[in-house]
């Protein structure tokens, strides 16, 4: 089994029309408890902030991983960055769609 690499794009779909980003959260907190181990979690969210700047539409996916409190606390405040700059965030809890 390959481990994660945290470092790759963390967002699964981005269309530059529209500027509307697919995020999973299953994958967010495979890398949040990879951030945990090395100390980098204050990197993850920080290029996660700049990954979603200029964010129309955020569509969360796989929301049942959001039931860890302190990773949900982490999360809230981009979403709400994303909402105050006049962005709408959806959630979902179905499991992202991969597409090829």
């Amino acid at each position: 089994m390959q481990a994660l690499n945290r470092r790759d794009l963390l967002l699964l779909g981005i269309s530059r029309k529209t500027r509307s980003v697919e995020l999973s959260c299953e994958r967010l907190y495979m890398k949040y408890c990879d951030s945990q181990m090395d100390n980098s979690t204050q990197e993850l969210f920080d290029r996660l902030a700049f990954e979603l700047r200029g964010v129309d539409n955020l569509r969360l996916v796989d929301t049942a991983w959001l039931t860890c409190q302190v990773f949900r606390d982490r999360l809230e405040p981009l979403l709400i960055s994303v909402q105050a700059r006049g962005g709408r965030v959806t959630q979902s809890r179905e499991p992202a769609k991969i597409t090829k």
